[in-house]
């Protein structure tokens, strides 16, 4: 007798969760609910849910049904449909394909082979994307206005290599961004929880954890949450701070800074350091951290300067166009690195910021002088710090 839709889901989950590989994504599994549904083409999740199509799971075999349920869970585990639902907005189709690159080239490189775990046919796969985030996979999709565009597919290369534009399962964006902001605060607390027993597990069993993963659960200061603390410092609208209560978050840095009550912020300066050091992964999180400021904070405007030793590229937005700044940005440079040449451009162009933020590798032999406006530092690399303003670590 064979087994029915529901019984395969549940034996794929339970085989996943037995394997030293997959182990790691248990927690994720058992979050929200999970169904086989009637009438519904393939799969589907909103970043906490799940569902499968009963004719689909049908269809698939064991190996392709487990590279699926992997699918929908690392949607889940990368919080793809509420971190990059801005790119939805613009292009919908493109802002899927980018978020199915991403985690289909980690399903694929955990058994290349496909004997245990395999992706089903017609979903984006593509080499050149390896080690890429969704935001900076969705940038180069849109530069390629013949990838994503139609309905159709491209394939090249062979079987383990193949290209294609389709994508086998949809996402619940606009269910995922219909959450409170304490609904989705909680869901990622719980995310991240899932993850971090399941690497326990995982250390156990003796299983491997990709690196993508290890990223995502590295401790480090929230630099977000300390880049707003930064910014509404130095805001306007002064009474909306207070040194009543030093904010703890910079107290044990020696850094005396005030508890933050308000959110009104003017004019930003954010550099961002496009020097042959810097590759594309590091151009993405860095216009991913901007964007986050965008959202965060909401300033008035945002001068948006790309440097190596000279300003390769000013852009201007304002709140109207914060929406577009990800997808519209043009990054240029790629020679040395000379963080001098911001300072200078500041005071030429008579730009008057009321904070300065410097995105970069801190790969420089000096850190520039004459700054016009407090001073952040967003350094990629470990233990090296500005002897200009404050510098935070954000991760690699």
């Amino acid at each position: 007798m064979s087994l029915s839709a529901e019984q395969r889901v549940q034996k794929a989950h339970i085989w996943l969760m037995n394997e030293p590989k997959y182990c790691l994504y248990s927690g994720l599994f058992m979050m929200g609910q999970t169904s086989v549904v009637d009438n519904f083409p393939t799969a589907y999740t909103d970043g906490f849910n799940t569902k499968y199509g009963r004719t689909f799971v049908e269809e698939l075999k064991d190996e392709e049904l487990r590279g699926l349920i992997l699918h929908e869970n690392l949607h889940k585990a990368f919080r793809h449909l509420t971190v990059w639902h801005d790119l939805y907005k613009q292009n919908p189709r493109k802002a899927n394909m980018a978020c199915d690159y991403v985690i289909n080239l980690m399903i694929y490189d955990s058994d290349p082979d496909g004997k245990d775990v395999k992706l089903p046919e017609g979903g984006c796969f593509d080499e050149q994307y390896r080690g890429l985030d969704a935001g900076t996979v969705f940038r180069m999709l849109k530069d390629d206005k013949d990838k994503g565009d139609s309905d159709g597919s491209e394939s090249g290369g062979g079987d383990s290599e193949a290209q294609t534009s389709g994508s086998f399962d949809e996402h619940g964006w606009d269910e995922a961004q219909e959450m409170s902001r304490a609904e989705r605060a909680e869901v990622e607390d719980q995310i991240d929880q899932a993850l971090r027993q399941g690497a326990l597990l995982a250390g156990k069993m003796k299983g491997e954890m990709p690196r993508e993963i290890k990223d995502l659960l590295e401790s480090k200061i929230d630099w977000r949450e300390a880049l707003r603390d930064f910014i509404t410092t130095f805001c306007d609208d002064k009474d909306l701070s207070t040194w009543r209560r030093p904010n703890r978050r910079w107290v044990d840095r020696d850094v005396y800074l005030p508890s933050v009550i308000g959110e009104s912020v003017g004019s930003l300066v954010i550099a961002i350091d496009t020097s042959g050091s810097i590759n594309n992964q590091i151009i993405g999180k860095f216009l991913g951290e901007v964007r986050q400021i965008c959202k965060t904070v909401t300033p008035e405007s945002i001068e948006l300067l790309y440097w190596d030793t000279r300003v390769a590229q000013h852009e201007t937005y304002d709140r109207d166009s914060f929406d577009a700044l990800i997808t519209s940005t043009k990054p240029r440079g790629g020679g040395g690195t000379r963080p001098q040449c911001v300072s200078d451009y500041i005071r030429d162009k008579k730009l008057e910021p009321e904070a300065i933020i410097m995105l970069t590798d801190g790969c420089v032999d000096s850190w520039g002088t004459h700054w016009t406006a407090p001073m952040l530092w967003g350094i990629t690399s470990k233990g090296v710090e500005s002897n200009v303003g404050l510098s935070i670590h954000i991760g690699d």
